[in-house]
């Protein structure tokens, strides 16, 4: 089966700490809400400490135009893809010796925060010695689902090609969507919760001589994916585009939806490869919220020590949209014993899930 060797990170140079970003929005927002002082609880009850940012708080406090925020996403994803990418690939924590890109075969591109033609990929290869020959699959809109998926494709992409080293990258600079004059409860919301941040995975085929650059005596193969669509389910989560550019649409009822209808999808999954959620030892869930991970508790009877390292990631970073899953693996990576099964799970616009089995073998 496919493996996932090795996660690089590109985390932004801005760090705000969450009462930073709880005062800018109370200067925003009081005029639009009477109880912005009951409002503004969301900034602490999330429990996100604080996230990273490609701009300053100075920079939001002004007007940006769509074009202008846009511009700012090109030059920030193509900088931290490269970074990512290359973490990732020269990992002494993951890799024997480094890979090059020039050995990769294909690069699956998540993004769902900003928009580029020619793709961030495209723009990537022109400034790292990739082979041309190499497949670029762009992925847009996917949101918070995005890494989960890109990691599903990858892993199908592999078993078609088992001799394929295939990237996932994923990009998420959510900041510069923000928009001033948007004064609804999503937006506030969204002000809360979150960030920006890339990673990079290497996900491998069976054919692949692992043993030569794989450095940890395990790794996560993936054993099965799933990914459901929920019926007339559209305006849960997404987008608005106006002329602005991109208005967050987030419903309140996302952790009341995951309680009720995650665990039939996980209970059908895991039966068919014979096995029940009892036997998981890692769930790497992303963390859309805190609320989000109290219904992953509350739906599937876990304990919840079982998404401490998605609380981890979500007090210090934010929601990262598709990003935060792979910030949550890499730290499963890093403890994985032969023999543990994982369960990947993430939820986006469509409303959607993706499901990932997993097993750390030799």
């Amino acid at each position: 089966m496919p493996s996932i060797v090795s996660v690089g990170e590109a985390i932004p140079k801005h760090i705000l700490k969450q009462d930073e970003v709880m005062i800018f929005a109370k200067e925003l927002f009081s005029e639009s809400f009477r109880d912005i002082g009951r409002l503004l609880n969301v900034f602490h009850n999330g429990q996100i400490e604080k996230r990273h940012f490609v701009k300053g708080m100075d920079w939001f406090r002004e007007d940006r135009s769509f074009k202008e925020r846009n511009d700012a996403y090109i030059d920030g994803a193509v900088e931290l893809g490269i970074e990512a990418i290359e973490n990732c690939l020269k990992s002494n924590r993951f890799l024997k010796k480094e890979i090059s890109t020039n050995d990769i075969d294909a690069i699956f591109c998540i993004s769902s925060s900003g928009l580029a033609t020619p793709s961030i990929e495209a723009r990537i290869m022109n400034k790292l010695p990739f082979a041309p020959h190499t497949k670029r699959i762009p992925i847009w809109g996917l949101g918070c689902a995005g890494g989960a998926s890109g990691l599903s494709r990858a892993y199908e992409y592999c078993l078609a090609f088992p001799d394929a080293k295939v990237l996932v990258l994923t990009i998420e600079l959510c900041s510069l969507t923000f928009q001033r004059n948007d004064r609804s409860k999503s937006n506030l919301i969204g002000t809360s919760l979150f960030a920006d941040g890339v990673a990079c995975t290497l996900v491998t085929g069976d054919h692949t001589d692992k043993a030569s650059f794989q450095r940890l005596e395990c790794s996560p193969l993936i054993i099965a994916t799933q990914s459901t669509l929920l019926p007339d389910s559209l305006g849960i989560m997404g987008w608005e585009v106006k002329n602005e550019g991109l208005y967050v649409v987030f419903s309140k009822d996302i952790p009341s939806i995951v309680e009720g209808w995650l665990k039939p999808n996980v209970t059908s999954f895991l039966s068919e490869q014979q096995m029940g959620i009892k036997e998981i030892q890692h769930f790497i869930a992303h963390p859309g919220g805190k609320k989000v991970l109290d219904a992953y508790v509350q739906s599937l009877g876990i304990d919840p020590s079982m998404t401490n390292k998605s609380l981890e990631v979500l007090k210090s970073y934010g929601n990262m949209s598709s990003s935060t899953i792979l910030y949550v693996l890499k730290r499963f990576m890093e403890e994985g014993r032969a023999g543990d099964y994982g369960l990947a799970t993430a939820l986006g616009p469509g409303f959607s899930s993706e499901l990932l089995l997993l097993k750390w073998e030799a």
